[in-house]
C-alpha cells in the first residue's frame, strides 16, 4: 500500500508578487503581470513587454555576497522556498536531514548568467570569467542551493522537460514519497528567462505575442484573437510529505496530491498535437493512479498559453477525457495574469490550484472579450468565482511534447 502524499507549506514569487498571499489576491483580482521590459534593452526586437517580477531586490533577502553569487532565479527559488518551509513548520533535523530531497526544477536554469558570461568571454577573455560562472548557470544549481540552505540531504537535482519542467519535477517527488525513498521533498521550479538572447530566440519560434502592449489586452488564452504568449519568470515551491511523516509532527495539511500523469506526443518539437491525444492520456493517466473518475474533477488550471494552436488542443483533450462534463467544468487559465513562466510555470499554478481547493474559489481567465467557436468551454472569463472544489487538476504541456499533469483532492 502507497504512502498517500500531502502538501504542507507554498511558496512563490511571480509578475503578481513577492509571496502567496499578494499573488493570490492580485490573482482573484484580476491584476495584470504584463509591462514594458526593463531587463534588458528591447529596442531591436518586435517584443517590448514581459511579465516581470517587480521591484525585487535580492540583497534584502540574502547577504549581498550570496547574492551576487546566484542567478536570478537561483535568487527566486531561495524566497520561494524560505516561505513554503515557513508555512510547513517543517524543522529539518540531523535525525530527519537525509530523509527530506529538494527537486526544484528549471527549464533554461541561469541565461541570464550564460548570455552575461559569453559577452564577457567575448569582450574581456577568459580570465574575467566570474569563477561563479558554472554554478550560476546550471539547471540544478537552485536544486542544489536549496538543499544547502536549508541543510536537506535527500535527493537533490531538476527535472527539464520544457513548460513541464516544473510539473514533472513534483511529480517525481510524488513518486520517491510513495516508494518510500524519502519522507518529505521541497520540489517545485524557478526561471528567469526574461534575457534579450531567450526572447529573441522564443519570438522567431512564433509563439509569442505581438499584440501586448502595457495597455492592451494580452496574453488572451482561448479568446479569438488570441496571438501567442507573454514571457513571465518566477518561482513555485511546495513542501510535499507522506501523510505518516506529516501526521506525526502534527503539521497542517492543506491539501493531497493524489495523482501525476504524464506522456509525449510523439508528433512534434513545437506544436501540439491536433488531437490532443497526448495531453488528455496525462490526465487520464493522473486521474487514474488518483482513483478519480472525471466527474469527480471540479476544476482545471489550464496550460493555457494563448497561443493558436496549444489552446484548440487542450480544449479537444478536456473534451476528450471529460465528454459532456467538459462544459460544466471551470477552466483557468492563469498565465493570462502571470505570463508564461516557462518551466516553473507549473509549480506557481499546483499553488493556485491548491488554493482554489482551500477557499473554494477559482481564478479568472482575464483578457477574454470574444469567444473562439473551437474553444467552447467554460474559461472563468474576467472574473474569480465561487465554486465549491474537492478535487482539481493541473495541466502542463512543454514543446517537444511533454505532457504533465498533477491531480489534487481536499484532504480528509
Amino acid at each position: 500500500m502507497h504512502p498517500r502524499v500531502v502538501l504542507t507549506g507554498m511558496g512563490t514569487i511571480n509578475p503578481l508578487g513577492h509571496n502567496l498571499w499578494e499573488s493570490w489576491a492580485n490573482l482573484l483580482n484580476g491584476v495584470a503581470g504584463v509591462g514594458p521590459v526593463t531587463r534588458f534593452d528591447p529596442s531591436d526586437l518586435r517584443i517590448k513587454v514581459a511579465c516581470e517580477v517587480k521591484d525585487f531586490n535580492p540583497e534584502a533577502a540574502l547577504d549581498p555576497k550570496e547574492a551576487r553569487r546566484r542567478d536570478r532565479f537561483e535568487q527566486f527559488a531561495y524566497l520561494a522556498a524560505k516561505e513554503a518551509l515557513a508555512q510547513s513548520g517543517l524543522e529539518i533535523t540531523p535525525d530527519s536531514a537525509e530523509r527530506i530531497g529538494s527537486i526544484i526544477s528549471s527549464s533554461g536554469g541561469g541565461l541570464g548568467t550564460v548570455e552575461e558570461s559569453f559577452m564577457t568571454l567575448l569582450e574581456r577573455g577568459p580570465r574575467a570569467m566570474n569563477p561563479f560562472t558554472t554554478p550560476k548557470y546550471m539547471s540544478s544549481g537552485a536544486a542544489g542551493l536549496t538543499s544547502i540552505d536549508f541543510d536537506l540531504r535527500g535527493p537533490a537535482f531538476s527535472v527539464e522537460s520544457a513548460c513541464a519542467s516544473a510539473s514533472d519535477g513534483i511529480g517525481i517527488a510524488w513518486l520517491m514519497i510513495r516508494a518510500g525513498l524519502v519522507d518529505a521533498v521541497v520540489a517545485g521550479g524557478s526561471d528567469a528567462s526574461i534575457v534579450h538572447m531567450s526572447v529573441a530566440a522564443l519570438d522567431r519560434s512564433g509563439a509569442m505575442s505581438h499584440s501586448a502592449g502595457p495597455d492592451s489586452r494580452a496574453p488572451r488564452p482561448f479568446d479569438l484573437d488570441r496571438d501567442g504568449f507573454v514571457i513571465g519568470e518566477g518561482a513555485g515551491v511546495l513542501v510535499l510529505e507522506s501523510e505518516e511523516f506529516a501526521r506525526r509532527r502534527g503539521a497542517r495539511i492543506l491539501a493531497e496530491l493524489a495523482g501525476y500523469g504524464a506522456s509525449a506526443d510523439a508528433f512534434h518539437i513545437t506544436a501540439p498535437r491536433e488531437d490532443g491525444a497526448g495531453a488528455a492520456s496525462a490526465m487520464k493517466n493522473a486521474l487514474d493512479i488518483a482513483g478519480i473518475e472525471p466527474a469527480e474533477v471540479d476544476h482545471i488550471n489550464s496550460h493555457g498559453t494563448g497561443t493558436r494552436l496549444n489552446d484548440v488542443s487542450e480544449t479537444i483533450a478536456i473534451k476528450s477525457v471529460f465528454g459532456k462534463r467538459a462544459y460544466e467544468i471551470p477552466v483557468s487559465a492563469t498565465k493570462s495574469m502571470t505570463g508564461h513562466m516557462m518551466g516553473t510555470t507549473a509549480s506557481v499554478e499546483a499553488i493556485f490550484t491548491v488554493q482554489s481547493i482551500l477557499e473554494n474559489t477559482v481564478p479568472p481567465t482575464i483578457h477574454y472579450d470574444t469567444p473562439d467557436p473551437d474553444c467552447d468551454l467554460d474559461y472563468v472569463p474576467n472574473e474569480a468565482r465561487r465554486v465549491e472544489v474537492e478535487t482539481a487538476i493541473s495541466n502542463a504541456f512543454g514543446f517537444a511534447g511533454h505532457n504533465s499533469v498533477l491531480a489534487f483532492r481536499s484532504y480528509r
